[in-house]
């Protein structure tokens, strides 16, 4: 079945990121960073009621990543591991998520904070984030045990742009 999908964006996903290099590698990295949603006015209607969750989760299109590798390197890892064990943005369809605190819902716009997303991002979709249907107890977290604290310092770097190439020193 590889029948093609088209997504068409609901809105565009603003933040401080302008570039890959430097910027977080998950929300845990962006604490107390503030961005903005802007949702298209078609779709507008559609954010009633959202501003009753403290925490909402973005589902993007990683519009700046191309291509894909199924054995990568990932931020956290000096070994190679299979795509599908990490998360990073060069994918079969590259659609990302993020977990933002919602500060605010004003018309088409929200302010929200802990944003890990490039400035520009296509918005693909909205969920509000549910702790009794998205927390989920007995997690193991593979090779990401040991190191899944260390999300909150790494970096980007260009390792998942057309060059794939690391900066010197971030692995």
């Amino acid at each position: 079945m590889n029948t093609p999908i088209t997504f068409t964006p609901i809105g565009i996903i603003h933040s401080p990121y302008a570039t890959l290099e430097g910027m977080p590698i998950q929300p845990s990295g962006a604490k107390g960073v503030q961005g903005r949603v802007e949702v298209f006015v078609p779709y507008q209607e559609g954010l009633a009621d959202l501003d009753g969750f403290s925490h909402i989760v973005l589902i993007y299109h990683f519009h700046g990543s191309t291509g894909f590798n199924l054995k990568v390197v990932p931020f956290l890892d000096k070994v190679e591991r299979g795509l599908f064990a990490t998360r990073a943005p060069k994918r079969p369809n590259p659609i990302g998520l993020s977990v933002v605190r919602l500060l605010a819902v004003e018309g088409s716009t929200l302010a929200v904070e802990n944003i890990d997303v490039l400035d520009g991002t296509p918005l693909l979709d909205i969920k509000p984030y549910v702790p009794q249907f998205d927390a989920q107890d007995d997690v193991r977290t593979g090779w990401l045990e040991s190191v899944a604290q260390n999300s909150a310092r790494q970096r980007s770097d260009d390792r998942f742009t057309e060059t794939g190439r690391p900066l010197p020193n971030n692995g």
